[in-house]
């Protein structure tokens, strides 16, 4: 048995049950039960006799496209640890490509990223040549982008405040770096960061990295380490928009793809393809009464 929930605000909800209900019959699944909860408007919960996630997702996209949805294998619960993914998830930009602008690289590193987001480069031998291309970049530089240039996603203060008030653990877990997580975290409300750190040497980027590099596989081992401490059963909470959150979110209990690349939106049982991060709490079943800005 699986449970759907869907934020489906639109006059047109019947006609769409019905193409549903058809492309699901089409796969042999059964809608056994829709209900629209009543301190819940505008989410529509579905339960459907199958445990092909996949192919309930793909329905539900062919049927309410553009929706916001989550699918799960058991009673929907308030996770007890919350990974979050920084650049273009947590916060609306990608702060290297950002920082590149200030040294005149930006197109240059952005196709960069773009390749690695969609899975089509490996991470770390991206990210080296990204960050040795700002080899002499002053410092200050990364102040100024922070100021200027970086912004919080519309919903994410609420979503990390709130979890937060609820008893749960948060980390930002991020493949950029800690001269712009540690702020970000701060500014959220995060409880611990994990990333990769910029090499300096007096007032300029040296083009190199210290320690360890965050990586895919890095974001998993993060998420599934916090789990050990939290008992068993406990429920866990991914976001992330990029092929380098793939384990993360495939690790997660409810693991959530915010306007993904493709192969992480195919990886996720949780879809955000609107803009405010709010729709994870709708989906979750947490009451607006229970939600925090601080």
């Amino acid at each position: 048995m699986l449970i759907a929930r869907l934020i489906a605000e639109t006059s047109e909800c019947e006609t769409r049950l019905d193409a549903l209900t058809a492309a699901l019959g089409g796969s042999g699944t059964l809608l056994s039960a829709v209900a629209l909860p009543a301190d819940n408007v505008g989410v529509m919960e579905l339960r459907l006799a199958s445990d092909d996630q996949a192919t309930v997702l793909d329905a539900i996209d062919a049927a309410f496209p553009d929706t916001d949805m989550l699918v799960s294998k058991g009673d929907f619960a308030v996770p007890a640890l919350f990974v979050s993914d920084m650049d273009s998830t947590m916060i609306g930009q990608e702060c290297i490509d950002e920082l590149a602008d200030y040294a005149g690289l930006k197109p240059q590193i952005a196709a960069i990223t773009e390749r690695a987001m969609q899975g089509e480069l490996d991470f770390e031998s991206a990210l080296r040549e990204r960050v040795a291309l700002l080899e002499g970049l002053e410092e200050s530089a990364i102040h100024a982008c922070l100021a200027d240039r970086i912004t919080a996603t519309p919903g994410a203060k609420t979503l990390v405040a709130t979890l937060a008030a609820l008893g749960t653990r948060t980390v930002l877990v991020t493949g950029g770096f800690h001269h712009f997580a540690d702020p970000v975290a701060e500014m959220l409300g995060f409880h611990r960061v994990v990333g990769n750190r910029l090499a300096v040497e007096g007032v300029r980027l040296t083009g190199g990295l210290i320690g360890p590099i965050t990586d895919s596989a890095v974001k998993a081992a993060v998420l599934r380490e916090e789990l050990t401490g939290l008992g068993e059963g406990a429920h866990s909470l991914a976001t992330g928009d990029g092929a380098n959150d793939i384990p993360m979110i495939e690790a997660a209990t409810y693991g959530f793809a915010y306007r993904a690349k493709p192969k992480a939106r195919a990886a996720a049982n949780g879809r955000v393809d609107s803009e405010d991060l709010t729709a994870v709490l709708r989906l979750l079943g947490i009451p607006r009464s229970e939600w925090r800005t601080a």
